[in-house]
């Protein structure tokens, strides 16, 4: 009878662990790679390590990386700030995109306070890049289930040979309300996308998936120009532009490099 109850246990938490979005990754990790090496970000082998993070922060870091949108719902720059002090929290909806916001926010910090810093911003890189994974913005349904692993690694294999593929375009963001209205404008195309592809029970095309990570390539670079502006604000002892104060809600160990 004991054994029996164990093994009913057992099955019980396999088949829940089964239906949680947390244990997803989103795009695999040379594909994380090549986001942040086309983006220009010169620790691009920096960009997997909040997938890392997952073995050992368990859900406080899984939630960062996506949000389960249903398919009417449209993001806002509202809700995404409102995301952004969930940040490192447990909240099964999740809150990516608050996510991105705080962690820039705790790479500006630790830059002004002489830190090295560099650890908060590839946890922005690697946030960015779920961000164009179409169902990282969807309900974590049977078709989810299903595909979310296989659309991981669409390109997988060959986009460190093919960084000519994804295309940068011209971002501008001199304001952490800029920041916001970008990431709602990727989200949503994302969003679009994911129940697209579900609707015709089909894996995203490798088109399709360049097209993605397009997006958070493009959105990267220019997060990569606006903290040389900051720092360069910061420099001339004048205000920088409108971020505000960083999300210490649940922060890694950083301390100054070589230490």
């Amino acid at each position: 009878m004991q054994k029996l109850r164990f093994l009913s246990a057992t099955a019980l938490g396999l088949c829940l662990l089964c239906l949680s979005p947390s244990l997803c990754s989103a795009w695999h990790d040379e594909t994380h790679v090549a986001i942040a090496k086309k983006a220009g970000y010169y620790k691009w082998f920096n960009a997997c390590g909040a997938d890392m993070a997952k073995l050992k922060a368990g859900q406080r870091e899984a939630h960062n990386h996506y949000v389960n949108n249903p398919p009417d719902r449209v993001v806002t720059p509202e809700m995404i700030m409102a995301q952004v002090e969930k940040y490192n929290q447990v909240d099964p909806g999740g809150h990516l995109y608050g996510a991105i916001i705080a962690s820039l926010r705790d790479y500006i910090a630790e830059k002004k306070r002489g830190k090295y810093g560099e650890y908060h911003l590839a946890f922005c890189a690697h946030y960015v890049a779920d961000l164009s994974q179409p169902l990282h913005n969807t309900l974590y349904n049977s078709f989810n289930r299903k595909y979310h692993s296989r659309i991981d690694g669409i390109i997988n294999d060959k986009v460190l040979d093919n960084l000519h593929r994804i295309k940068i375009y011209p971002i501008i963001i001199d304001s952490e309300k800029d920041l916001a209205n970008e990431i709602a404008r990727i989200a949503n195309l994302a969003k679009e996308l994911g129940y697209k592809i579900g609707g015709e029970n089909r894996l995203l095309t490798r088109e399709e998936a360049y097209t993605q990570i397009s997006h958070s390539a493009s959105l990267f670079k220019a997060i990569l120009e606006y903290t040389e502006k900051v720092k360069s604000y910061t420099s001339k002892g004048r205000r920088e532009p409108n971020f505000q104060r960083p999300i210490f809600a649940f922060a890694f160990p950083v301390q100054s490099k070589g230490k």
